[in-house]
Formats: C-alpha cells, structure tokens, sequence
C-alpha cells in the first residue's frame, strides 16, 4: 500500500486517493493487469478492503483517470498558450468589427488591441453566448433568481474587469468582489468565484457564483478528472477533486475556523463564509443564493455541505437556494441522503438543471465501481426546451451505444435550430459563428455542445418553470 507520508487524513474515516504526478507509464499499464491497486505507489487508501479485489472495470476507469490527468500535466502550458492565441484573435475580430475590418483599421491607425484585463475583452466561453443583458423579469416573477443565477454563472467565466462593469452598469447592482482562491493540494491559485449584491426595497440578496470548467485550463480539467474520493464520517463519501478546489486542506480537511495564509490567495470556501458572515451580522433582510455551471456546479452544492459540517445556523437561516447548471456528481448515495436530509431540514431550494444530453450531469459514473450519485430536484429539458421534472436524467451515464444514434440526430435539429431560434423566438436568441461551429462538434461528439451556457440561458427564460419557485 502506498505510503501516507504525505499529509495527514485523519479528518476523513477512509480515502482512496490517486496521485498522477508519481505515476510511471509501466506502472499505470500494471493497474490493468494486478487487482491489488494498494501496491501502485500512486494509489493511497487507509482501507484494505476496497482495494483488494478490485473489479477491471473499476481498474479501468482508474488508468483512464490517471491516463488523462498525467496528459493534461503534459499539455497544460501549450493548452494555455493556445488558449490564450485563440481568445485572442477572438476578440480582436470582434472589437475591430469583423475580420475583414482589420486591415483598414490598420491602415488608417484605428486597430484594436485585445486586453486581456480589460472589461472589452470576452473569454472563449463568453463568446459562445454574448448576451450580456439581464432578462426583463421582474423580482416578483419566481423564474428571476433562477434567470440570475444562470446569467451570474456564465458571467463568472469572464475577468474581474468585465464583471464589474457588468454587475455595476448593465446590471444595476453592486459588485462585492471577484476572488481567485488557493488549492493547496496544486499549490495554486484554481477556483474562481464571484459575489454581487441585488437589492430591492423587501430585501436583499446577496450571490455566490463559482467559474466552471475553463476549456483551455488544465487544471480545471484535472479536477474534473480525478476521481479520488474522501469518506467524512456521517456524509459520505465525496469527489476529492472538487474538495481540494473548494479549499480543503492536507493536514486539516476544512475546519471550522483557520488563520488566513497572506502569503497565498484565500480559500474559496472561507472567503466566501466570512465575507457572508459580515454582512449577515449587519443586515437582518439580507439572503443569499448559490449558483454555479459545470465544476462551479458541484462547488456550488459543495459550499452548503461544508456549511452543514460546521452549523452554521446563520448562514442555514439565509441561504433561499442553490440552482446549478450542467452539475457533475459529487458523492455516493449515502452523501446524497446526508444533504438530502440537511436540505430539507432548513428548507432550502436546491434545483439542479440538466439540458438534454449534456456530457457533464452523467459523470463521474453512477454504477457499482464508482458509486455517484445525484439527488435533489432535476429539471429536464429537451431541445424544444420543454421542461420534466425528474429524479435522474435520461440515458443517466451517457455512454450507450442505444443512446448514439438519437443523440447524433438531435445533434443535427439542434444545429438547424440555430439558423431559425431567431426568427421563431426572437433576437434575444440569436447564435454567432462560434456556437454554430462548436454545435458541429456535437455530430462528432453528442453532449458536448449541450454543456454550453447558450442552452441553459435559454432553458431559465424558454421553459415553463416558474409553477417550480416560489415568487419572491
């Protein structure tokens, strides 16, 4: 068994955790041909049992984690670099007016310059869905935070710069601050998060968006794909990936009260406590909400379950809901009974959105190896966005070769259903060339342009769900 030298666990009553960085090729090639993973010096468990007889299925999806992660370690700066280059051709068409506009913008000494500091400049995600505008829906329409929350966690993709000239401008609210948080496992910064004020004359709501899979961010990517896990006595066990993002730490796990580092970033789980304990202490009408898509997602319901760890009623008190959009699976069955519980015992919203064949919501697996499982409140919606209301969502782990076929065809009407939202739902719905090009990619690979914001924007302001939320 793989030594554990390297940070103290005892927060967790077991673990099973994969470590990418001290693993050789050879070595990762053995896992599919040894059923005792505890000999691998990049698998650590405090258990025997589970990794004793190990099943080849389960052997598998480790060497593909493992595969995967060690990839994005090895592509990480080209990945960034080429990011970077396509962001920024991106927002140079745009900001001179298109490409045949540059050489004469050139010309005549007028060409824009991309920052990417800049409240002009636009990230990839960004630029799948450029609406910028909040609906027109009124605070007492019970679809406004959920409206919100989606625009506030696609907002959460773009530079401190842009949101708050967003919030504060076009939005009409107060931005309280964009925060780059610490991982302590990666040891650097890797969680993005984003806190506004929407105030009305009855109260005000204070929200806490968390940033989603970056496409170009091999760390992002990295979380995503591990698939250790950390067993919390009375929870459950849960993603260690999304843990270590959300501010766990080595020795510690999440206690209750820390010292801050001031040599690092804050903790994304801390800053936003403290930050919510202050103005709750001084504003008795004051409520919050919780959103996020893709990893922001599962940071998202992450955030309430470390609350629930620490008590802490005053925050229970506030938190009206937790909406979340394309969200993976975070834990097994016995977490999601833990929340499912804890949920209903403070009376607080928790919807999780799903958008057709999104990739995203059907992973980590929900099978035997794997043991994920999601829980609360899905809101289904199809391509025409017509919403269902369900326990889990069709097709749940994605990859069936039943489901192929269909989902390639429905790759195909979303793809003409570009060329004419437009005209049957009006401007506000319009798509630009990138998302077309993205949605090509969805014949190739069904789910994966489903994940994008486009669709959950849509699903919040087309879908019939208001008879779901209570009015404010």
């Amino acid at each position: 068994m793989a030594s554990n030298n390297y940070c103290n666990k005892s927060f967790a009553n077991s673990y099973m955790l994969l470590k990418p960085e001290e693993a050789h090729f050879f070595d990762i090639i053995r896992v599919l041909f040894s059923n005792n993973l505890g000999h691998r010096k990049f698998v650590e468990s405090n258990k025997e049992g589970p990794l004793v007889d190990e099943s080849f299925r389960h052997r598998w999806l480790i060497f593909i984690s493992v595969m995967l992660q060690k990839l994005m370690m090895f592509v990480a700066k080209p990945l960034a670099t080429f990011g970077y280059w396509v962001e920024w051709l991106i927002n140079l068409v745009i900001l001179n007016g298109g490409l045949h506009r540059i050489p004469f913008n050139f010309l005549i000494g007028k060409l824009v310059i991309p920052d990417c500091a800049s409240h002009t400049f636009i990230s990839s995600i960004g630029n799948l869905d450029g609406r910028v505008k909040l609906s027109n829906l009124k605070r007492k329409d019970s679809r406004h935070y959920v409206s919100l929350a989606m625009m506030a966690s696609k907002a959460c993709y773009e530079n401190a710069a842009f949101l708050k000239a967003t919030i504060t401008n076009d939005w009409k609210m107060e931005f309280i601050g964009f925060f780059e948080c610490w991982n302590e496992y990666m040891g650097k910064v890797t969680t993005q998060l984003l806190i506004f004020l929407d105030k009305s004359e009855n109260s005000d709501t204070y929200v806490v968006a968390f940033r989603g899979t970056e496409p170009f961010n091999a760390d992002d990517w990295c979380t995503d794909l591990d698939i250790s896990w950390y067993e919390i006595h009375g929870v459950g066990r849960i993603h260690g990936g999304f843990m270590k993002a959300l501010g766990l730490q080595k020795n510690e796990g999440y206690p209750k009260e820390i010292e801050r580092d001031e040599n690092h970033s804050p903790l994304a789980y801390y800053v936003v406590r403290d930050i919510l304990r202050k103005v709750f202490s001084e504003n008795d009408k004051a409520k919050f909400i919780v959103t996020g898509h893709s990893l922001g997602g599962a940071l998202a319901i992450l955030f309430p379950t470390i609350m629930f760890l620490h008590d802490e009623k005053l925050l229970m008190e506030r938190l009206q809901g937790i909406y979340t959009f394309g969200q993976p699976r975070i834990g097994d069955e016995a977490y999601a009974t833990y929340m499912k519980q804890k949920l209903r015992e403070n009376s607080i919203i928790y919807s999780r959105f799903v958008y057709n064949n999104d990739i995203v919501p059907r992973l980590p697996y929900d099978d035997k190896d794997l043991l994920f499982k999601h829980f609360g409140l899905c809101l289904f919606f199809n391509r025409h966005y017509e919403v269902q209301v369900l326990d889990e969502e069709p097709n749940k782990n994605y990859f069936s070769l039943w489901c192929m076929i269909p989902m390639i065809y429905n790759a195909v009407l979303e793809l003409i259903r570009s060329f004419t939202i437009a005209y049957m739902k009006g401007p506000h719905y319009r798509e630009g060339w990138f998302l077309f090009s993205f949605r090509l990619l969805g014949i190739l690979i069904p789910g994966l342009p489903a994940h994008s914001p486009q669709d959950y924007v849509n699903s919040t302001l087309l879908g019939s769900i208001q008879n779901h939320f209570k009015s404010d």
